[in-house]
C-alpha cells in the first residue's frame, strides 16, 4: 500500500515538473522566438510616462524578461531611451527584478516537486551545496554565453536558491553584459562610435571569461562525478 502511495506521489511530481517545463517552453517559443509581444510599442508607451520614464521602464522590463523577452532587446531599448549612465542602472534594477520574479514562480511551481525527487537526503545536500556556492553558480550563470537568464531563473528558484543570492547574483554577473547591450542602444541614439567599440570590447571579454568558465566548471562537474561513482560501494553498484 506503501509503495503504491509513494509511487502514486511520484508520478504526480513528475507530471507537475513536465506540465511547469511544457508551460516555460511554450512561453519561450511565443515570446523569443514568435515575438508575440511587441516592444517596440511597449517603449513607446514607457517614453510617454514622462519623468516616471525609468521606473516605470524597470519594472515593464523585469515582468517581461521573466516572459522571456530577450534581455538584449530591452536593455538596448533602455540605451535608447535614457542613455548609457542611466539606461545602465535601468537595465540592471530590470535585469535583478527579473531574476527575483522568475525565482520566485520557479520555487512555487517546482519546489516541492523537486525536493520529493530528489528525496530528502539528495534534496538536504543540494541544499548545503547552494548555501556554500549558490551565489557564485548565479554570477557564473549570467557570464556564460547562450543560457536564457529567465529560465536558470526558474530553475534556481526550483532548486531552492535564496531570493537574496538570486537578487545579488543576477546584478553582479549582469554588469558586463548590461554595460553592452545599454552602450549599444545609447550608441545608435547618439551616434557614438567609441561606445559601441568599447561595448563590443566588452562584450568579446565576456564571452571568452564565460566560455572558460563554462568548461572549467564542466570538467570540475566531470572530476566531482567520477570520484562519487568510486565511492559507490560494490554491493550498490549496478
Amino acid at each position: 500500500m506503501n509503495d503504491t502511495s509513494s509511487t502514486v506521489s511520484r508520478r504526480r511530481h513528475i507530471v507537475r515538473l513536465a506540465v511547469f517545463a511544457c508551460f516555460l517552453l511554450g512561453l519561450f517559443y511565443l515570446v523569443a522566438v514568435r515575438r508575440v509581444i511587441d516592444v517596440e510599442e511597449v517603449r513607446r508607451m514607457i517614453s510617454a510616462t514622462g519623468p516616471a520614464a525609468p521606473l516605470t521602464y524597470v519594472v515593464m522590463s523585469a515582468v517581461l524578461g521573466a516572459l522571456f523577452v530577450p534581455g538584449p532587446v530591452l536593455a538596448a531599448g533602455s540605451g535608447l531611451l535614457f542613455g548609457p549612465l542611466l539606461g545602465i542602472a535601468v537595465t540592471l534594477g530590470a535585469t535583478v527584478g527579473t531574476a527575483v520574479v522568475a525565482s520566485l514562480v520557479g520555487r512555487r511551481a517546482g519546489r516541492d516537486s523537486a525536493r520529493a525527487l530528489l528525496g530528502t537526503e539528495r534534496a538536504d545536500r543540494v541544499d548545503a551545496l547552494i548555501d556554500r556556492g549558490g551565489l557564485w553558480a548565479v554570477v557564473g550563470q549570467r557570464f556564460v554565453p547562450g543560457i536564457s537568464d529567465a529560465l536558470a531563473a526558474y530553475a534556481f528558484g526550483a532548486f531552492g536558491v535564496p531570493l537574496w543570492q538570486m537578487a545579488v547574483g543576477a546584478f553582479i554577473g549582469s554588469v558586463p553584459r548590461a554595460f553592452v547591450y545599454t552602450s549599444l542602444g545609447a550608441s545608435i541614439a547618439d551616434r557614438s562610435a567609441p561606445l559601441a567599440y568599447a561595448a563590443i570590447a566588452v562584450w568579446c571579454v565576456t564571452a571568452v571569461v564565460g566560455a572558460f568558465a563554462a568548461h572549467r566548471g564542466y570538467r570540475k562537474w566531470r572530476e566531482h562525478a567520477g570520484a562519487a561513482g568510486d565511492d559507490v560501494p560494490e554491493s550498490e553498484a549496478p
